[in-house]
């Protein structure tokens, strides 16, 4: 009789049967106590003792056969319950800490008469992380394009959004090869087949790939190419997981030309600035310079305007004393008149008195003897006469070039006053117009400043767009690096 740790239930056939089973078989008699554990419930049991005792503070390994089953549950009465209403086989998932089961317990019946139970337990972690897998794949599949190829790259399955992008139907590319989304060329590179001896070695490829689709248009497609190994540890197959990427390549082509326009104009905008910048040193240069040369000629119309000031007070003072003259002149040459009309008189008494001693020297000569002493007399006052007659022409030549050098001295007067009075106006107007030139220049030199300080500051604002266009050149290039990151 084959004996059950003891028990002598079953044939020695089966006790070896169960004992080679790679499922982990537990049997319990019809009191629910444990009976049989084949070694692979065992190990799997053992691997997980130390978490169950956190649960189970009663579970224990080396105990466990000849003891009932209640060890396993905190509420035995519910799961009594249930075992006793059972009629046909029950599956359950069970958690203990951690841990979590898969059992399936199916009733030993003998001559219709329930003898005991038998329990068939799983790891869940397996089952369920095969389930996750299989949820994932499937979230793949609804997302991305897939498709599957033996490791010679013959092509065996492949989903609908793959099929979608190439443009083939699933049997016109079944059995066929990889190649056929290649150009010719590339497909018998030594590229091509470093990419398949890659895969064949078990690895991974992944990037942007350049593929052709059924009527010869470029796709573009990002995705990973995943050898699958079997059992045996060799490449069994190789999974494509991809995304079409065609519109975004296309859109960075686009961006890229339109970068590639930006940088060419920020270019000419950097020379343009570099241009200007130089050209408004160069002003700042010039302008500073007419500054300079502004200021000193405001100095010098200044100077100009003090000596013509001057001058005006000079002139002012001449036409004074040019008027003062005339006014001499015109006295000397009025009292040479006069004197014209005494000497007349003078010439007047000496015609009278010459005409006096002629009748004196007359009545002498008739008076004989009595008269020679009158006529001595009269002879003297006619010599005094003569004389006052000679003086008289004498004086009256004298006042004529009196009055003449009056006359001429009264013209050049004249000439000197109305000179003086053109030059008096014209200084005045000089000098008028020299304060205004000063005002002028000052203005000027002021304004001139202030121009220097603007080129100056727009020297410096040059600088500044000249530095901001350099960081936008640089923000260009960056945002070339971006769309090509946000493409992969």
């Amino acid at each position: 009789m084959l004996k059950f740790f003891g028990s002598e239930r079953l044939p020695d056939i089966r006790h070896a049967a169960l004992d080679a089973l790679r499922a982990n078989v537990m049997i319990a008699d019809r009191d629910l106590t444990i009976i049989y554990m084949n070694p692979s419930v065992m190990a799997l049991l053992r691997e997980a003792e130390p978490e169950l005792r956190k649960e189970l503070p009663r579970f224990s390994l080396a105990t466990l056969i000849g003891s009932n089953i209640d060890v396993f549950h905190k509420d035995p009465g519910h799961q009594r319950r249930m075992l006793a209403a059972m009629d046909k086989p029950h599956s359950a998932t069970i958690k203990v800490g951690p841990r979590m089961f898969d059992l399936l317990v199916s009733p030993l019946v003998e001559d219709g008469t329930r003898t005991g139970f038998v329990v068939e337990w799983a790891d869940s972690r397996e089952r369920l992380m095969n389930l996750d897998y299989q949820a994932q794949i499937l979230a793949l599949g609804r997302s991305q394009a897939m498709i599957q190829f033996a490791p010679d790259g013959t092509i065996l399955d492949a989903n609908d959004n793959f099929l979608a992008v190439m443009g083939y139907g699933l049997e016109e590319i079944r059995g066929r090869n990889h190649s056929i989304f290649v150009t010719p060329d590339y497909a018998a590179s030594a590229d091509y087949k470093r990419f398949w001896d890659t895969l064949r070695g078990g690895q991974f490829q992944a990037a942007q790939f350049r593929r052709f689709g059924k009527d010869g248009r470029e796709v573009w497609i990002e995705g990973a190419y995943n050898p699958i190994l079997g059992p045996d540890g060799r490449v069994a197959k190789v999974v494509k997981f991809a995304t079409d990427i065609t519109k975004q390549m296309q859109l960075l082509n686009t961006l890229n030309a339109l970068i590639g326009d930006v940088e060419a104009s920020m270019a000419r905008c950097t020379q343009a600035a570099d241009q200007v910048r130089a050209a408004a040193g160069r002003t700042e240069g010039d302008v500073q310079g007419l500054a300079a040369s502004a200021e000193q000629l405001a100095g010098s119309i200044a100077g100009i305007a003090e000596s013509m000031a001057r001058s005006r007070a000079a002139t002012e003072g001449a036409f004074d004393q040019t008027q003062a003259v005339a006014r001499n002149t015109e006295t000397l040459s009025n009292a040479a008149q006069a004197m014209t009309g005494i000497v007349g008189l003078i010439r007047n008494i000496a015609s009278q008195i010459n005409l006096l001693a002629l009748n004196a020297t007359i009545e002498a000569a008739r008076a004989g003897e009595a008269g020679k002493g009158f006529a001595v007399v009269a002879g003297e006052v006619k010599s005094l006469a003569v004389q006052a007659a000679r003086a008289t022409e004498q004086i009256t030549g004298e006042i004529n070039g009196i009055q003449s050098t009056s006359l001429e001295v009264a013209g050049a007067l004249n000439a000197i006053r109305d000179a003086v009075t053109v030059v008096r106006e014209s200084v005045s107007a000089t000098a008028s117009a020299m304060e205004q030139q000063g005002t002028v220049i000052r203005g000027i030199s002021s304004t001139t400043q202030d121009v220097s300080s603007t080129v100056a500051s727009v020297s410096a604002d040059i600088a500044v767009v000249a530095g901001a266009v350099e960081e936008a050149g640089k923000t260009v290039a960056r945002t070339r690096d971006a769309a090509r990151v946000l493409v992969k």
